[in-house]
């Protein structure tokens, strides 16, 4: 089992470059997946890398030390979380105006913290000859670290000071028959009566209080043969809505479990009409690479016609492209129907997310849909697939090489991926294909 991303937390006063500086950092991982639904672009933490390490990172908003103003007070709250749930703060302040009473008051409370904080100096525009950033020194709080967050200068610096600072991995070899399934979903949609159900006792605390669970636990149970460990996690929602720091980082807690899962059980309302968070987790979820199961809780709730199951099915299809490739179960946590039928539907998923396909057949198919449907030519020069092989799994992960592959159009990957589908399925799982030439293009699906 890997262990659980690293936090990375941005603090510091109003003003300073924060969101500017997080979508400096985030924006080198997002750049290079170019054809996904954008979950993490609207959040306050995303995930990021540098130097193959891999880490959450978090805008915790401006903190104003001392106001009694009730917004002031939540951002300062949810700040101040950071200092306990974070692996490593950078303590950001503004090299323009210099040293500011509100930089002072944070530096001591970070100062105490036992957690490392590194002083991040923004919006330092002329190095090496703007020296301003020195001034910082006078927090006690170590060497500043000049940066521009806005143009991106010396950020490869800072970003080479985080992974450093950050804990030594404790990463094991994953034990081959242990499958880790999320249940996940926006709060109240009935997760813990679910797991309740499924395992015959009460392991999780059950109340009708939206947002009752707030840490993960783990869950084991052997199942034909497998070993699956359940995680139930805490409710996923509208950041806007997440009132206090307890389930704000309730909510990162969950997506660093679907960043470490293997399948979702994505449990949404039946008795109500699909939520655009309801999506997000979803889509959350898949680009996080994980099998999924939709399971339409709630069902015992609904009246029943003939076309009922499929109506329901069809309506949500439609809100998500790569919904028609995700199975849905319908069940009650409170009567127990289908409940265990989620068990087989997690091995059956895993299962595709664990197919190798050989590569003649991956050519097969490559040479049957260019057969089909070419890809259009580029300024008069025909475009041409010239081989393909799968060169991962969990979940599947295609190469492909073209002679021009960056002129090939999102219509016509999606035709790929389709093609893929139709021979092979994949049920639940999402599909990766990169185009390969000189340069390496990688796609979603």
């Amino acid at each position: 089992m890997s262990a659980k991303l690293p936090i990375v937390a941005v603090v510091g006063r109003p003003n300073v470059g924060k969101s500017t500086f997080f979508n400096r950092v985030v924006g080198r991982r997002l750049a290079i997946v170019d054809d996904q639904p954008g979950v993490t672009r609207d959040r306050n933490f995303a995930r990021a890398d540098w130097a193959g390490r891999h880490f959450f990172i978090v805008d915790t908003g401006g903190v104003i030390e001392g106001s009694d103003e009730p917004l002031d007070r939540a951002v300062r709250e949810q700040a101040m979380a950071a200092v306990n749930e974070a692996d490593l703060i950078l303590f950001l302040v503004d090299a323009k105006v210099g040293p500011h009473p509100l930089d002072e008051r944070l530096a001591d409370i970070l100062r105490v913290a036992d957690r490392p904080v590194l002083v991040v100096a923004n919006k330092v525009d002329n190095l090496p000859d703007d020296t301003s950033w020195m001034d910082f020194w006078s927090l006690g709080m170590g060497e500043p670290i000049p940066v521009a967050g806005a143009s991106g200068k010396a950020m490869g610096n800072l970003l080479d000071r985080i992974v450093g600072a950050l804990p030594a991995t404790t990463d094991g070899e994953p034990d081959e028959h242990e499958i880790r399934v999320a249940v996940v979903g926006k709060p109240n949609v009935g997760k813990s009566s679910f797991v309740n159900k499924m395992f015959g006792e009460e392991r999780m605390v059950v109340t009708d209080v939206p947002g009752t669970t707030r840490d993960s636990v783990d869950t084991p149970l052997t199942y034909h043969g497998h070993q699956l460990v359940f995680v139930d996690t805490a409710g996923l929602r509208r950041q806007a809505r997440v009132k206090d720091s307890l389930e704000y980082y309730s909510a990162l807690r969950s997506a660093r479990v679907l960043q470490d899962a293997d399948v979702a059980l994505v449990l949404v309302d039946a008795t109500e009409p699909i939520h655009i968070q309801d999506l997000k987790v979803i889509e959350m979820a898949w680009e996080a690479g994980c099998g999924i199961v939709l399971v339409v809780n709630k069902w015992d709730l609904v009246e029943k016609e003939t076309m009922t199951a499929p109506r329901f099915e069809k309506v949500t299809r439609e809100r998500a492209a790569f919904l028609q490739w995700v199975p849905f179960l319908f069940t009650s946590a409170k009567t127990g129907q289908r409940v265990h039928k989620a068990l087989d539907m997690v091995l059956e998923v895993q299962g595709q997310r664990t197919r190798r396909i050989d590569t003649h057949e991956v050519n097969e198919v490559l040479n049957a849909l260019m057969g089909r449907q070419p890809p259009p030519h580029s300024r008069g020069r025909p475009v041409k697939l010239r081989y393909g092989t799968q060169v991962a799994v969990e979940p599947p992960n295609f190469v492909v090489f073209s002679n021009l592959p960056r002129e090939i159009p999102d219509h016509y990957i999606r035709y790929i991926m389709n093609s893929f589908r139709e021979r092979w399925g994949f049920l639940g799982s999402p599909i990766r294909i990169q185009l390969r030439a000189s340069r390496a293009t990688r796609r979603t699906g």
